[in-house]
């Protein structure tokens, strides 16, 4: 069930010139969330910006008996709406409309669940590590950025006892390049038992080449695939992405209710 609440802010902490990690108070979204899945912000009470924001759910927020009581979103500020949202004050209201999209399918333990992340796209992945570690799976994530001053909240992950394998294209620090250069030597000595699942979220290059490689080694991949989202309620059409079908024919889905979340294979990656 998707509601539209009035997201109040209870901390913006700041990760550099231009990342944040902004937590709100969210019951009614919180409760209802799934790794993998995302909100529209309404981020002006104006009409500049005039249209929602998606964001994906960094983590999903509770209180010391385990109630979800709210959610955090992973904000870069590039525009005008992510500028409100990265200066914002403890307080402020944002609505916001959720949860919305397909979310990851969890396997069940001994499984194994590799988080891929490229960039911004670490933005799923602190829910899906916190729900593999409640379903007993040790999660691994394989994390890029351009230089270490772009790797973020890399405490999170060790909390929720990840494995955590780094990349950066500067090599400043871990493997130097992109983060597809660990996870390759990391499936060329994986093995197929227990079963292995790619969890993959950042630019659709770094997509691609996770779903190849997922085939190439005999395990399964998903991927949060981004697009620009005029409602994030399927009504107009802006964020379609190419599929194959069940007999190999190709149609167009969208990301906000089909997705974000696609089975690798699945996608016809032009």
């Amino acid at each position: 069930m998707t509601v539209d609440d009035a997201a109040v802010v209870r901390t913006n902490t700041r990760l550099s010139g231009d990342f944040s990690v902004l937590a709100l108070d969210a019951r009614a979204i919180a409760g209802r969330a799934e790794p993998g899945q995302f909100v529209m912000v309404k981020t002006s009470p104006g009409v500049t910006p005039l249209l929602r924001r998606p964001y994906s759910l960094f983590e999903i927020l509770r209180d010391a008996r385990g109630t979800p009581t709210g959610f955090s979103l992973l904000v870069k500020r590039v525009g005008v709406g992510s500028q409100l949202l990265y200066d914002a004050s403890p307080g402020h209201v944002f609505p916001c409309l959720g949860p919305l999209g397909r979310p990851f399918v969890l396997a069940a333990a001994p499984a194994r669940a590799w988080m891929v992340a490229g960039g911004v796209g670490l933005a799923p992945f602190a829910a899906l590590a916190e729900a593999c570690r409640a379903r007993g799976i040790r999660p691994t994530l394989f994390y890029g950025a351009r230089t270490a001053a772009e790797l973020f909240c890399l405490d999170l992950f060790e909390r929720a006892g990840a494995d955590i394998v780094l990349a950066t294209e500067d090599g400043s620090r871990g493997a130097t390049g992109r983060v597809t250069v660990p996870l390759e030597q990391a499936l060329a000595g994986a093995g197929a038992h227990p079963p292995l699942t790619l969890y993959a979220c950042g630019p659709e290059a770094m997509l691609k080449q996770v779903a190849a490689l997922a085939g190439r080694h005999g395990c399964a991949s998903q991927v949060s695939m981004e697009r620009l989202m005029g409602c994030g309620v399927g009504g107009c059409y802006s964020c379609v992405v190419r599929v194959r079908g069940a007999g190999g024919e190709s149609r167009y889905d969208r990301v906000c209710l089909d997705g974000p979340v696609f089975r690798g294979e699945d996608v016809v990656w032009d």
